[in-house]
């Protein structure tokens, strides 16, 4: 987990001190455009979507944080001198396999391997209170509250899409699901629950929506050209049914084959997506995602075809399913069983198929004066350049309607210190135009909540899941652990308290899964 320090102005010397002082002009110029203080969803939208809001990265930045001419922690000298790094630039990302799965594994007796578990996955498995835009885009919501950890905080940005609409209302959609038949899928809870999700989702699409099948294990096929489902129903629900396990893992090809049978049957107008339902055991041909993703490149960016990574089974190739979604411009979730796949492909179906944002980032910029170190909690492979931001060809996150993005923050303060905190800002291109939008919010020292464990219960459920993640991720050295750390026996009182509070069966499922960590 990277940290940064900030340096308040006039702490450095001549030349340093100029620098940082007009980055931190820049910065208090962006926020004094932005709106109405904390919670804010405010923000103005222009031609190149950047009006009022804070500076991207300049030049002289550097996520180090350390100062020229000093020496590092290494011992070694600083050849430059660059400006205290106050800003954190990242992707979006809407995954929640990661969750998923450690949930799977807690059930089955183990505990999952500490590099499945991604913070922010766990983090955005759960509903949130975030007020919604009325049209596409996102609105921006900034809170936070202090921890039992003296000048410790946890600060949460939230973003959010407008509700999903009636069914009518989204394009049609262009689905070529790509299955996984191969030997490894024929354990209970693979290629029977894909067949059922699968099933499922057939039935939950419109007339006007159209459906291919590919199938792969050592070699792929089309099963189903993109057939309108319309009084063809029966047609895909019989190449389901007839899907049978049989020998190796080529996923290389599975891909491969599933995107040409998309842009072959590619329709104008419509969401073209690849649904590709695996364990991702990946065992014969290709199994490196990058050279993977490179053959199908073109198809990728020239028609704008995405990736819905659906994985199934109690040995899961983790790594291979989240690195191909990254990089393929989509999603992952991770099914278990037949709950999971209801509200998979019937609750949460028009999130998982329709885009109303592409290559969407956000960046946070924290008031040096103020702030003396931050450090974002997960998102470790969706990080991008600070100057980056603002550059529409350098990839970000697709994400569709009912989506929440939540990125939490462990932030230290300075003693005394108050006022302006930070200002997050997202960016994102409309699906159809690609013209580029930008939305703010902003946060007030003042507007923390003196008590995390007094906050609103969304903003708890928040942290517990963060703080979560930290525990099943604890003996990995690479990682810090967030301050004001309950323990596990704590958190669980805490989660189920919460469940009590929120009514609601998802947060009651993550205090049973603290439970059986903590037995285990």
């Amino acid at each position: 987990m990277e940290t940064h320090h900030t340096r308040r102005p006039g702490t450095t010397r001549p030349r340093a001190a100029l620098i940082a002082l007009l980055a931190a002009a820049g910065l208090l110029t962006g926020c004094g455009a932005g709106g109405q203080g904390a919670h804010s969803a405010d923000g103005s939208d222009r031609s190149d979507g950047s009006a009022g809001l804070p500076a991207p990265a300049p030049a002289y930045t550097s996520g180090g944080g350390q100062q020229g001419g000093e020496q590092g922690e290494d011992g070694t000298a600083r050849e430059v001198a660059p400006s205290p790094d106050h800003l954190s630039t990242f992707a979006l990302d809407v995954d929640t396999a990661s969750y998923g799965y450690a949930r799977r594994s807690l059930a089955d007796g183990r505990r999952p391997d500490p590099s499945t578990v991604r913070p922010e996955e766990f983090v955005n498995s759960f509903r949130q209170d975030y007020a919604r835009p009325d049209g596409d885009g996102f609105s921006v919501t900034v809170d936070g509250a202090r921890t039992d950890r003296r000048d410790w905080s946890l600060v949460r940005v939230g973003l959010a899409t407008r509700s999903a609409g009636p069914a009518g209302e989204r394009p049609p959609a262009a689905l070529t699901f790509v299955v996984d038949i191969s030997g490894s899928m024929g354990e209970p809870g693979r290629l029977d629950l894909a067949r059922q999700s699968l099933d499922t989702m057939t039935d939950r699409l419109r007339d006007d929506d159209s459906v291919a099948i590919v199938t792969f294990s050592a070699q792929a096929e089309t099963v189903l050209p993109m057939t309108r489902l319309g009084d063809h129903r029966g047609r895909v629900h019989d190449a389901v049914d007839g899907l049978e396990p049989t020998d190796s893992t080529n996923l290389g090809a599975g891909v491969e084959k599933g995107y040409a049978t998309a842009v072959e049957g590619l329709r104008r107008g419509a969401t073209n997506r690849v649904v590709l339902v695996s364990d991702a055991l990946a065992n014969d041909g290709d199994t490196d995602p990058d050279s993977i993703l490179d053959r199908i490149d073109g198809a990728r960016r020239e028609y704008g075809i995405t990736l819905f990574g659906v994985g199934v089974g109690s040995d899961y190739g983790d790594a291979l399913m989240e690195r191909l979604a990254d990089k393929g411009d989509g999603h992952t979730v991770y099914v278990s069983g037949e709950d999971d796949a209801r509200k998979v492909f019937c609750e949460q179906l028009p999130r998982n198929i329709d885009l109303v944002a592409r290559d969407a980032k956000a960046q946070v910029a924290f008031d040096p004066e103020t702030v003396a170190e931050f450090r974002l909690v997960g998102y470790d492979d969706r990080r991008v350049a600070d100057d980056d931001f603002r550059d529409d060809r350098v990839d970000g996150g697709e994400v569709g309607p009912g989506h929440t993005v939540t990125a939490l923050y462990a932030v230290r303060t300075r003693p005394g210190a108050g006022g302006h905190l930070a200002t997050a800002s997202v960016r994102w291109l409309d699906p159809d135009t690609r013209a580029p939008h930008e939305r703010s919010g902003q946060l007030e020292s003042g507007s923390l909540d003196g008590s995390l464990w007094k906050a609103a219960p969304r903003l708890q459920v928040t942290a517990v899941a963060a703080y979560f993640a930290d525990a099943l991720r604890s003996g990995d050295e690479r990682y810090r652990t967030l301050p004001g750390d309950p323990g596990l026996t704590e958190l669980g009182r805490h989660a189920a308290a919460l469940a009590n509070t929120t009514e609601d069966g998802d947060v009651r499922g993550l205090a049973d899964a603290i439970d059986r960590a903590r037995d285990l």
